[in-house]
């Protein structure tokens, strides 16, 4: 596959509609140009065309879709991995067979381990461009049996909880670094529990989102260019400490501390959002999307949490004026 078509699936990728004019924009040649490489993808094979006159629209071809069922019980992760994944996958450069390797037999475990599901459902779509899992239980569903565990006030807060990483609900056999990290090692890594989303894709924003339906258990989606260059190890070390090699360092987006119609003013909200920062050395807090804080919330967070846990720094980024003000205020008061 040459470097244009890899461009022409990209913006497909991100939609189908008006390829050959996005085309000719990015790459600066001719509508006519533009359309004639299409037109070479489809008859290749990586593209495929539907509809006619203004209603085209374009998909990556598929090269292989496999669906699996499991019984949970007696089941192990890495018998799971080499029925369903592993031969679709080996032919991939080793960075992301190991990524897929890590992520997908983290998020079998999980289901496993925690969702007390009677089946574990598996499908794989590969295609030139990308390859994309989804994992489908049909237990209780991970954001309600997180707040049961945490005692949490809502569902929603154990998205935050989530994003921090460092969480199990059973410490005695698991470290809590499984959804974290593989949530940031693939392209795409999306968790639908009841009438929950929870969506990181690698670039933009973490997002939360209500949706009206309530679906029972919990589906895991991840997506990686199957020519990724990332690697597990250089998303390892963005977390850990220099002197020793642990999950000392998370970034948190503060946002999600925010529900909808709330600005972040109070000191619960404070609470609920440094709920087990002392875990890390280093917690950095993410204002992107916040526009707004209250003087209490301020000062919860950035004097008298960090005056009672010197071991933790905090580190704002991405602040707008008005937060980075009140930030220094409470700060001059420590």
């Amino acid at each position: 596959m040459n470097l244009i078509t890899k461009q022409i699936l990209l913006l497909i990728s991100e939609n189908g509609k008006n390829v050959a004019a996005r085309l000719s924009e990015q790459l600066g040649i001719s509508r006519q140009a533009a359309s004639a490489r299409i037109r070479s993808a489809i008859k290749n094979g990586f593209v495929v065309k539907t509809g006619a006159g203004r209603g085209i629209c374009y998909g990556i071809a598929e090269i292989e879709r496999i669906h699996q069922e499991f019984s949970r019980e007696g089941l192990s992760e890495d018998s799971v991995w080499r029925t369903a994944l592993a031969p679709v996958v080996a032919k991939f450069p080793v960075n992301v067979r190991d990524i897929w390797h890590y992520g997908f037999t983290e998020m079998v475990n999980n289901a496993i381990d925690h969702s007390n599901a009677k089946s574990i459902n598996v499908w794989v779509v590969r295609n030139p461009l990308f390859t994309q899992v989804w994992i489908a239980d049909d237990g209780i569903g991970i954001f309600l049996k997180i707040q049961r565990s945490l005692n949490l006030y809502d569902p929603r807060e154990s998205i935050l909880e989530l994003a921090k990483g460092k969480l199990t609900t059973d410490p005695s056999n698991h470290s809590g670094e499984g959804i974290f990290f593989s949530s940031k090692v693939f392209d795409l890594f999306d968790i639908r529990s009841g009438s929950l989303h929870f969506m990181h894709d690698d670039g933009l924003n973490d997002l939360l989102i209500e949706r009206a339906e309530n679906a029972e258990g919990t589906l895991v989606v991840m997506r990686l260019l199957n020519d990724s260059t990332r690697t597990t190890k250089e998303v390892f070390d963005k977390f850990t400490t220099d002197e020793e090699y642990t999950f000392a360092k998370t970034i948190v987006p503060v946002r999600l501390a925010q529900y909808e119609g709330e600005k972040l003013v109070s000191r619960s909200q404070a609470k609920r959002l440094i709920f087990r920062f002392e875990k890390f050395k280093t917690v950095i807090l993410d204002f992107s999307g916040v526009e707004e804080i209250g003087q209490a919330f301020s000062d919860e967070v950035f004097r008298v949490f960090q005056n009672t846990h010197i071991d933790t720094k905090l580190v704002p980024i991405n602040m707008c004026v008005s937060i980075r003000n009140m930030i220094s205020r409470v700060k001059s008061n420590t």
